[in-house]
């Protein structure tokens, strides 16, 4: 039934127009990874520190059950299971790993069904963080990339784990010396994670000519990903919290110094340090630590130069006033 709604939407795509399928695929760029990650890093760095650990707290256990939940289920992707799904444009880019459940389904729930939990922001925002949310979700839908199943069990896990997340945060805000227990318990079970993933079999099926139709190994590259971002967020949440204290009660031109500077540093981070790694160490261990220096650097790295910089300015304008 899951394949006979998507053949459904791809016909209407078919005779619609190119109209609602481009904008339905700038709506899915909303939960891609790279934007989910600059979202939450910007508010994190530029706007509340809270509401940033907040989300950045509960996308990495979105990622981590994402990955868990795909490589135990091992679903293949629509046009897969059958060759009669032809998703639109370049959506197949973005497709990556197994497709039970939908990743930018559960990216979109920690940046926009996470904000949308939040009653402390105003009701009308509430109201379009969660339609952002929704119209993310049936973009993989309608582009052919994700059956409802995958969407609708992606969203609902990833509006859950928000919720937890924002019970983890209330409970921390009280007992704040219970973070270390947090983090010992977060790389516990990435850790536990990364064997699984790797020791596990993967389903190996062949088309009439013998090829293999997906590659298990390369499957599991998502959940061996988000095991390095939640080790790095987790280690950098604790360091920031011990070491740097950083704060976002700033001025407007700190905040944007603070957003051009810091997404410049995260491509930089992204585009030309993670490929060598990659390339030079192959394997799940590749994957980890280039994906643990990206998120290492949006959770410590770069609020820790913000501070160093930060301070060193303010001193020198002091300097500066006390000589006049």
């Amino acid at each position: 039934m899951d394949i006979d709604i998507l053949l459904g939407l791809q016909e209407f795509r078919n005779g619609a127009g190119a109209f609602l399928a481009e904008f339905l695929s700038k709506m899915t760029f909303m939960g891609e990874l790279n934007t989910a990650i600059l979202i939450m890093a910007v508010i994190y760095w530029c706007f509340s520190k809270e509401t940033g650990v907040y989300m950045l707290m509960g996308w990495c256990g979105n990622r981590l059950v994402n990955g868990a939940l795909k490589i135990t289920a091992c679903v293949y992707r629509p046009w897969i299971r059958d060759p009669r799904v032809i998703p639109y444009g370049d959506s197949m880019t973005t497709a990556t790993g197994y497709s039970f459940p939908s990743g930018h389904s559960m990216n979109a729930s920690a940046v926009f069904g996470g904000g949308a939990l939040k009653k402390d922001l105003p009701r009308i925002l509430r109201i379009i963080l969660g339609l952002i949310l929704l119209l993310v979700m049936f973009s993989r839908c309608y582009l052919g990339v994700h059956t409802p199943q995958d969407v609708l069990v992606g969203g609902l896990a990833g509006v859950l784990v928000m919720w937890l997340t924002m019970k983890l945060m209330k409970y921390l805000s009280a007992h704040p010396e219970k973070d270390f227990i947090v983090l010992i318990i977060g790389i516990a079970l990435a850790a536990g994670l990364a064997v699984f993933a790797k020791l596990k079999s993967y389903p190996a099926d062949y088309d009439a000519e013998g090829k293999l139709l997906v590659d298990g190994a390369k499957m599991a590259n998502d959940t061996f990903k988000a095991v390095g971002w939640c080790a790095a967020f987790l280690i950098g949440w604790i360091l920031e919290k011990r070491f740097v204290k950083f704060t976002t009660d700033v001025s407007v031109v700190q905040r944007v110094t603070r957003l051009t500077v810091g997404v410049f540093g995260y491509y930089i981070v992204s585009l030309i340090i993670m490929p060598p790694i990659k390339e030079h160490i192959e394997g799940p261990a590749g994957t980890i630590i280039s994906c643990f220096l990206q998120m290492f650097y949006v959770a410590f790295l770069f609020p820790l130069l913000m501070k160093l910089f930060e301070k060193d300015g303010s001193e020198a304008s002091e300097k500066a006033a006390a000589a006049a």
